[in-house]
């Protein structure tokens, strides 16, 4: 090879890389749609996830495991790869890692009652489940997930029909749960504060109250049982 074809051959391999560096992630949504959407026509696991997944943990294709290894998932294994020390297994294709990923969701029993237990369009609840069952030591993976999803609007390639409706998000109440209990203490707290009325008398309104006159003194510091208007006594 002469030194015109050589350079010629050079540039190539450098614009090459160069795109493959530059591809964005609309690209390459573009580029692995199609696989995806098969795979959720066969196994009911939302393309949306199964692109944001592959999107998070290949950088949309621009990791070193995702262009040498095909690895899109970050799934680990034995590769033969001179070009690069990894953990992570190696693939034909991406397509292959594509399939690798879902059967890693079914044959894995953290990850397979997923399959009977997710909506097939709840992208979130997948996302959630996947973490739960230990794709990733991140607390905020399923989030990041959502997010990618969200941002880029991938749940539109799930096929979901137009009158499907999201499942209503519970939010916890046990905040809310203490508040009203805390409430309804300080209401009943506030109860027993009166407020003493012209006529009133100390022995009555023990009475009244089921305790004593002396027990009343004792609670509000009384050093004698007369009582004035305006005088507020705590039962």
């Amino acid at each position: 090879m002469n030194l015109k074809n050589l350079f010629l051959t050079f540039l190539t391999i450098t614009l090459l890389g160069s795109a493959a560096h530059s591809q964005t992630i609309q690209d390459y949504v573009e580029e692995h749609t199609d696989h995806a959407q098969e795979l959720m026509r066969e196994y009911d696991v939302p393309a949306s996830v199964i692109l944001a997944v592959a999107i998070h943990e290949s950088a949309a294709g621009k990791s070193k495991v995702a262009r040498h290894l095909n690895n899109h998932f970050g799934i680990k294994g034995s590769n033969n790869n001179t070009e690069i020390s990894s953990s992570y297994r190696d693939y034909e294709s991406a397509d292959e890692s594509y399939d690798n990923f879902v059967e890693v969701l079914q044959n894995k029993s953290s990850f397979n009652k997923l399959f009977d237990k997710c909506d097939q369009y709840d992208y979130a609840a997948w996302a959630k489940g996947i973490q739960r069952g230990g794709y990733a030591a991140s607390r905020t993976w399923a989030k990041q997930v959502i997010a990618i999803i969200d941002k880029y609007e991938l749940y539109q390639y799930d096929d979901r029909p137009s009158d499907y409706t999201e499942p209503v998000k519970i939010v916890p109440v046990v905040k809310k749960a203490h508040y009203r209990a805390h409430s309804r203490k300080r209401r009943h707290n506030a109860s027993r504060i009166y407020t003493v009325r012209k006529g009133d008398n100390l022995n009555r309104l023990a009475e009244s109250h089921g305790t004593s006159a002396k027990a009343l003194m004792r609670k509000n510091g009384l050093k004698r049982s007369a009582l004035q208007p305006g005088q507020k006594i705590r039962f």
